[in-house]
């Protein structure tokens, strides 16, 4: 009996060791949210501004740039951390696997856009806002509850509410005007991944 509690006792070491491992190589610095947050608001900011000035909607190309600039600086923050802890946890794996499908939907999507409008001549690109206040949220979510992270679990959720509000409006034929979405696009990735990840890197400090 005793030899049985001891092996329930190390395997509940070993889980939260696994969890608080990947917390520190994911999210334990914060630097990789704040890479894809402060780009987000960053290209938001700058198109707003070029749409209020030129009125040209050519100027939403530029969001492409959150991908290339987001994508460049993790795989550099993931390469360092990979070299700091070395072989991965099953929830390392886990955590990586889930942000992998929504890297891998953010290009069919894209790439699904791309054809409607090539092919069918038909605008669909409010898919990747609904993309990314639906899908980057969920999956945020979803890592603040693997990880066991509540800043993770509410800045998604905050996402989440603005993706719920922009499908509705999308589906209720209310106009996503750039006077009040691109503020609320910005203050959501504010709220879902600039505060977060100042929070984590607050508290990565803090132990060390």
């Amino acid at each position: 009996m005793d030899d049985k509690k001891l092996n329930e006792r190390e395997s509940l070491e070993l889980i939260t060791e696994m969890i608080e491992r990947t917390k520190q190589r994911y999210v334990g610095d914060g630097n990789i949210m704040l890479v894809w947050g402060y780009t987000s608001v960053a290209v938001a900011v700058l198109i707003w501004v070029l749409l209020a000035v030129t009125g040209n909607p050519a100027w939403n190309w530029l969001w492409f740039l959150i991908w290339i600039i987001g994508l460049g600086g993790s795989k550099l923050i993931s390469r360092n951390e990979r070299e700091k802890f070395g072989v991965k946890s099953y929830s390392d794996k886990m955590t990586s696997n889930l942000w992998s499908v929504v890297g891998w939907t953010a290009i069919v999507s894209s790439l699904l856009c791309c054809a409607f409008m090539f092919f069918l001549g038909v605008n669909s690109w409010l898919t990747m806002m609904v993309f990314a206040l639906v899908i980057v949220p969920f999956a945020e979510i979803a890592q603040g509850i693997v990880v066991n992270e509540k800043t993770l679990i509410a800045g998604g959720a905050v996402g989440l509410l603005a993706g719920l509000i922009t499908i509705c409006c999308i589906t209720g034929g209310v106009g996503l005007k750039a006077s009040w979405f691109m503020p609320m696009f910005i203050v959501v990735f504010i709220a879902m991944m600039i505060i977060p990840g100042h929070i984590l890197n607050r508290k990565n400090s803090a132990q060390q």
